[in-house]
């Protein structure tokens, strides 16, 4: 029995490291939040809150809507970050992770492969 705490505590000296860091990493992010609320002062007047980047009011419908060209861009550029993200590590622990790693891989790619050709026939590679 006695050998078992003091191998827990072995442990728990271990990880009280990682529980310092998670406890100052938590405090310094709140106290970086919450400064600017501290020492700013907000007084919004008519001059403050004018339109500043051409100098005069807007007119007309200031949301315009983005085409889909754009959300397609943004899929395309995902398949294929994910697909460099995972394929390199996936690659140097090839001999290690053995046939179910390969075929995890083989059915990951063949999701990306099927986005890719759903933006294929969207469009998305041709340029307007």
């Amino acid at each position: 029995m006695n050998f078992i705490s003091e191998q827990a505590t072995a442990i728990s000296a271990q990880y009280l490291p990682i529980l310092f860091f998670i406890i100052i990493a938590v405090g310094l992010s709140v106290v970086i939040t919450v400064i600017p609320f501290i020492l700013s002062k907000s007084r919004p007047d008519a001059e403050k809150n004018s339109p500043y980047e051409c100098g005069f009011e807007g007119e007309g419908i200031v949301r315009n809507e983005f085409d889909v060209q754009f959300y397609l861009v943004a899929i395309l550029f995902i398949i294929f970050d994910l697909e460099v993200a995972f394929l390199f590590p996936w690659a140097v622990s090839l001999k290690t992770i053995g046939p179910f790693g390969f075929w995890s891989m083989m059915v990951f790619l063949t999701l990306l492969t099927i986005g890719f050709i759903y933006e294929w026939k969207r469009g998305a590679l041709e340029w307007r």
